[in-house]
């Protein structure tokens, strides 16, 4: 009983958080960290340069924080959460004007030697303000339009500046976890469907204002036979390499389609092929199936937890994972258009690899501080 009363005031100490941390999903996150590395070897025709020794070298780094992560008391990040919304609006602002340009788009910082990508931090900052806003209100609180407007404008804000850089892709990410808290802290269903209806209207005007490559992409997802050797030729090797894997693949390094450089991007929004190619169905299942147990812990983490802002951020970092892996997935598939999305974790880059790495220490940390008790709501501005 003193122990109980002790780990809510959060007194217990670093043995209890380590006693309280959970060790199997640490181990699924390590697992999937495997399965990255030996994607990008193959990638590389079977050579830990350039790609998968950097990426593993990131992973440790990034693992070493999400420990730290996990250590820290959740209430703390709580009340940093509007001081980190807040740096993630100024690096956008960075990237908008000093940002640095490759491959038509504006969405990278230079520092030091590490290209650090703002947007996907923005995501874990975006779903940390909007849990410390909501993780008090009562259900007519949040049911006032009022009380609406300040988080509607911190998920507009974001979504604006990643749309200018551009990435519809990681924009429309960013929207999609900011409603799904929305809807989790019990804003009516009813002003979804408003919400909804009037970006389906908004539409034909919306795709008037798409970039030339954006448009283009529309039209190659419908047609990709149109210009098999242009536009086309992406999707249309991604399919080839997918289906030529069959059941049980073609061999570790035995891949056509990645050997001999037809597959494009193979190293980050196109890794999952290689996969497909060189172990079939069973292995690219095998990797779905990880990451779905991977999303799934971080659900029940949501559920498991006492307090609404450890449910809500675990919720958000959790649907995060899962739109990565459905976007990407379905990319490759040719489901829908190339959007330029990559899978945690598994494909090559560093911005991607450091955030999953810090959402899954948040959520680590929700996770060991489930049942601390939070400050009662006067204390919390939001709340008031």
């Amino acid at each position: 009983m003193m122990e109980r009363r002790l780990w809510r005031e959060g007194s217990l100490g670093i043995a209890g958080k380590v006693w309280q941390t959970n060790w199997f999903y640490l181990l699924l996150i390590c697992c999937l960290a495997a399965v990255g590395y030996v994607a990008l070897y193959t990638a590389a025709g079977g050579s830990p340069q350039p790609y998968a020794q950097k990426q593993l070298v990131r992973f440790f780094i990034g693992l070493v924080l999400m420990i730290a992560l996990a250590m820290t008391d959740i209430r703390i990040i709580a009340k940093w959460s509007w001081w980190l919304y807040a740096l993630g609006i100024v690096l956008l602002l960075i990237v908008a004007r000093y940002g640095h340009v490759g491959k038509g788009a504006q969405r990278w910082i230079a520092i030091g030697g590490f290209q650090l990508q703002p947007s996907e931090l923005m995501k874990i900052f975006l779903a940390l303000a909007l849990a410390h806003w909501f993780h008090r209100a009562s259900y007519e609180r949040v049911g006032k339009v009022l009380f609406l407007v300040p988080p509607t404008l911190a998920v507009l804000l974001p979504v604006a500046l990643i749309l200018k850089e551009p990435n519809l892709g990681t924009a429309v990410i960013t929207g999609t976890i900011g409603a799904s808290i929305f809807l989790a802290a019990g804003v009516r269903w009813w002003k979804f469907v408003l919400i909804i209806g009037a970006l389906g209207a908004a539409l034909p005007i919306a795709y008037n204002h798409l970039h030339d490559y954006q448009r283009q992409r529309i039209i190659t997802f419908m047609h990709p036979e149109r210009d098999p050797l242009g536009t086309g030729y992406n999707i249309i090797q991604s399919k080839i390499a997918l289906g030529s894997g069959g059941m049980l693949g073609r061999g570790f390094l035995n891949g056509s389609q990645g050997n001999l450089d037809f597959l494009p991007e193979k190293q980050t929004d196109f890794i999952f092929d290689l996969i497909a190619e060189q172990f079939g169905l069973v292995g690219s299942l095998s990797v779905l199936f990880l990451l779905l147990l991977i999303v799934l812990g971080g659900m029940l983490i949501a559920l498991r937890c006492r307090h609404q802002f450890g449910r809500l951020v675990a919720l958000g970092i959790s649907v995060d994972l899962f739109l990565y892996v459905f976007v990407n997935i379905a990319m490759v598939m040719g489901a829908i258009p190339v959007g330029g999305v990559p899978l945690p974790l598994i494909s090559y880059g560093g911005s991607v690899l450091i955030t999953a790495m810090l959402a899954f220490g948040i959520l680590m940390s929700v996770h060991v501080h489930r049942d601390v008790e939070f400050p009662e709501a006067n204390s919390w501005p939001p709340g008031k």
